[in-house]
């Protein structure tokens, strides 16, 4: 009332924000303590753990991870994005225009934006998306996690996408919401910089754009804390100091990131998928979920529908029919059974699929037997690629006139990845030379003999 600060401190990070502060209050600078970011002590304290982060996400070995985050003013990306009504173009886009085994996509949304509009209505929102693979990310508990394991943020001038650029993390500003911004502020300096998602370009071009280091620069990580990794300390001993206590003698630690539950992702959009065989037992697969048009390249295309999709007369056009679960789940009366169900129930299509919770995959094609595919004989899960990626592979194969005793002796290479099928040397960590990656399966039939545990 008299003009005096209310708080006896004022806790900053950088000592750009006490001459911000002198600048607009100086009565008030005298109450500034410097005492870092424990939020993002507490991020660089837990990159180690970014792998594991990425695997309860679900995601596979090589995936890219596009992180959409909001924050909560109406021009943010999930409001109108300054009148441009960014989010709703941008989301069938993320599964129309990215292959589903190369990317995946997840949304951070600040909290403020779940208890105003209500978790119902955003799940309702986003109900098409979610189907397509995009993960909601709790907003309160997992979002450091879920940037920790993304590859490339799309957002706008909100605090994550600060702290994404401040992490290495490169960013596509979505929504500049620049207006709402301090001008001589880093943020506002960092969100002038960013490069801009352009609704018109290819958003496979802009993102590889910012992947490989050849967008404007980002944003500089010093300015997010001026003392990294000492905000525990400091600010325990103010507390200590503010209320007169002698500070304990035990180092002052800030509680590590938990480690997210995992989360299986299944997308139920149906699938349209384009493949090629380049060679003996070779197939390019590149699936997209849900698109608005066409799949890019060439070669054969077919629909891939999980039999859980919204719309059930889908399932009368799918070629590929599957679905994941455990293999001794009685509902389904097994692997064999289901299969066998499947394609008497829906005579046009081909080959139907059970992806069961150890990461293999059973498939009958309507002639044949019984198969089991396998990306990792061996291995530990999770697999290198989603089972079912490789029945579109195998049924890609048969559709073709092949024979299915050929993959039984030698087993198929299903490719991912950019490749053009023209290069076919292969790295030791099995990439092609042009950037294609390699999925070596196994293709087991299955009789009374065989000793796979699957029914």
């Amino acid at each position: 009332m008299d003009g005096s600060p209310v708080a006896d401190a004022m806790v900053l990070s950088h000592p750009e924000q006490l001459d911000r502060l002198r600048a607009a209050c100086p009565d008030a600078a005298h109450t500034a303590v410097l005492a870092g970011d424990p939020c993002f002590d507490r991020m660089e304290a837990a990159r180690r753990h970014r792998e594991r982060f990425r695997r309860a996400l679900d995601l596979r070995p090589g995936q890219r991870l596009v992180l959409l985050n909001s924050t909560w003013n109406p021009s943010s990306l999930f409001g109108d994005g300054g009148g441009a009504d960014v989010l709703p173009s941008l989301l069938p886009r993320l599964t129309s225009e990215l292959p589903a085994d190369e990317y995946r996509s997840a949304a951070v949304l600040h909290p403020n934006i779940w208890y105003g509009h209500g978790p119902g209505q955003i799940r309702a929102w986003l109900d098409r998306a979610r189907r397509g693979g995009l993960t909601l990310v709790d907003p309160v508990t997992s979002w450091r996690q879920a940037l920790l394991a993304a590859d490339v943020v799309i957002g706008d001038a909100g605090s994550v996408s600060y702290y994404a650029a401040a992490l290495g993390i490169p960013v596509l500003m979505g929504a500049p919401s620049a207006g709402l911004l301090d001008a001589g502020s880093p943020v506002a300096s960092f969100v002038r910089q960013a490069p801009r998602l352009v609704p018109h370009v290819p958003l496979r071009t802009q993102l590889e754009s910012v992947l490989d280091g050849s967008g404007p620069p980002r944003g500089p990580a010093e300015l997010v804390s001026s003392v990294p990794g000492r905000a525990a300390a400091l600010l325990r001993r103010h507390f200590y100091e503010l209320i007169g206590v002698p500070e304990p003698p035990e180092p002052a630690l800030l509680d590590p990131l938990p480690l997210p539950a995992y989360e299986r992702v299944e997308r139920t959009a149906p699938m349209r998928v384009t493949t090629r065989l380049p060679g003996a037992g070779e197939i390019e697969v590149s699936r997209y979920a849900d698109p608005v048009s066409p799949p890019p390249g060439e070669g054969e295309a077919h629909l891939a529908v999980h039999e859980d999709t919204l719309d059930p007369g889908v399932l009368a056009l799918a070629d590929v029919i599957y679905r994941y679960g455990a293999a001794d789940d009685v509902r389904f009366g097994g692997p064999g059974r289901w299969t066998a169900e499947v394609l008497d129930r829906m005579p046009e299509c081909g080959l139907a699929a059970f992806v069961t919770d150890d990461g293999r995959c059973v498939a009958r094609a309507r002639s044949g037997p019984l198969v089991l595919l396998d990306g990792a004989p061996g291995a530990e899960v999770p697999r290198s690629a989603d089972p079912a990626l490789f029945a579109s592979a195998l049924y890609a194969w048969l559709a073709a006139g092949k024979s299915l005793r050929d993959l039984a002796s030698n087993g198929m290479t299903v490719w991912t990845g950019t490749g053009t099928g023209t290069e076919t040397e292969t790295t030791a960590d099995g990439t092609r030379a042009d950037g294609a990656c390699a999925h070596r399966v196994s293709v087991t039939p299955i009789t009374p003999a065989t000793p796979t545990g699957v029914p």
